[in-house]
């Protein structure tokens, strides 16, 4: 008997998972086949990383409201945490050193835990509207009162730590990312499908007892606004 036409239809993403998964699997271990994969590093690429800062890294960290720290414990386990504040709150303290203040959190600590054991860490900055980030690498501290905690005042609210990272290397990332991504351009972003967090969070942790409604309260803008600088 002959099938109508399309009466596999149905069928055709499940046909299409069944040929997906019997496509062999090639890893990549060895250092000189990545290599070969990727190509050769471009000149511009291969000598871009710098030891301290130059007035544009600074006038980069001045304008930038946003940076993502990235850390690993002894055993590699990573934490990538963002920090966010006025433009500017990073404080550049000389050529090879800038302290990134602390506000009143969730209390993990997380990444924080992960500098006493392993103080190698990465920056990534971020400038609204802006392709290119700036990359910092360097060695943490954790600084419980230092003098220039008076400059990191917001709201009238000190930092209740910051931390200082000494940079190994410095330099610009290009813009490819945010361009594939569109992260500046909201013509371009996909239509709303994710519930807020109070629903997610109601989902996901089974032991939360709050109900949807009170969760939807304590994640709202309007009182995290409230809450920004204070415990």
């Amino acid at each position: 008997m002959s099938c109508p036409e399309g009466c596999f239809a149905p069928y055709a993403g499940w046909l299409d998972r069944i040929v997906s998964n019997t496509t062999e699997i090639s890893e990549i271990n060895d250092p000189a086949e990545l290599r070969e994969l990727l190509g050769e590093v471009g000149v511009r690429a291969a000598t871009k990383e710098r030891t301290e800062l130059h007035a544009w890294d600074r006038a980069w960290i001045a304008n930038s409201p946003f940076v993502v720290v990235s850390t690993s414990d002894e055993h590699g386990n990573c934490d990538a945490s963002p920090k966010g504040d006025p433009a500017g709150f990073v404080k550049v303290l000389d050529d090879t050193t800038v302290a990134v203040p602390e506000r009143p959190g969730n209390r993990r600590g997380d990444g924080y835990f992960n500098i006493l054991r392993n103080p190698h860490v990465g920056l990534l900055f971020l400038v609204p509207g802006r392709g290119e980030t700036l990359r910092v690498n360097g060695r943490a501290r954790l600084i419980r009162e230092a003098p220039y905690f008076d400059d990191m005042i917001v709201r009238g609210h000190r930092p209740i730590l910051a931390m200082e990272v000494a940079i190994d290397t410095i330099y610009f990332h290009c813009a490819k990312a945010m361009l594939r991504s569109s992260l500046w351009q909201p013509q371009d972003w996909p239509e709303p499908s994710l519930p807020g967090p109070a629903r997610i969070v109601k989902d996901i942790q089974a032991d939360i007892t709050e109900s949807v409604a009170d969760l939807e309260r304590h994640y709202s803008p309007e009182n995290y606004r409230k809450k920004l600088y204070q415990d």
